[in-house]
């Protein structure tokens, strides 16, 4: 089942409802080509999660920690990485056996490191700007 985010807003909204059902242990992988709306969901999500951080993408520092909400939030992302190993060396299994949520965008490089409890969902942008979102 696919649904519709008109705009960021709709996107971070779906995160935060999102955050609602998540436990300890989570692990939301997140898939879609550049401006799909991965960062805007990860907003929701951590908002969702009542951390008041400023979200903004890890691309260049690979993984950000949002500690303030009610569980910790591990934001990976994979664009930028080429190999297995540099998620491992960033602490990677360490991280799974947190009692936090771990959100990845780009996830869907290395879908052999995610456990099989993880939930995957396919972000697409539309042609009018609106967004689609479904859960494999």
């Amino acid at each position: 089942m696919s649904t519709h985010l008109p705009t960021p807003e709709a996107t971070q909204a779906w995160g935060r409802a999102l955050a609602a059902t998540l436990q300890p242990g989570d692990v939301i992988a997140l898939c879609g080509q550049l401006g799909a709306g991965k960062t805007h969901a990860t907003m929701g999500l951590v908002a969702g999660l009542g951390s008041q951080a400023a979200v903004t993408s890890p691309t260049f520092t690979l993984v950000h920690e949002y500690r303030d909400g009610r569980l910790p939030v591990f934001h990976f992302d994979f664009y930028r990485m080429e190999h297995p190993e540099e998620v491992l060396g960033l602490g990677w299994d360490e991280i799974l056996d947190e009692p936090g949520i771990v959100i990845v965008e780009w996830a869907d490089r290395f879908p052999t490191l995610l456990p099989p409890h993880t939930r995957w969902f396919d972000l697409t942008a539309e042609p009018d700007g609106s967004r689609q979102v479904s859960e494999r």
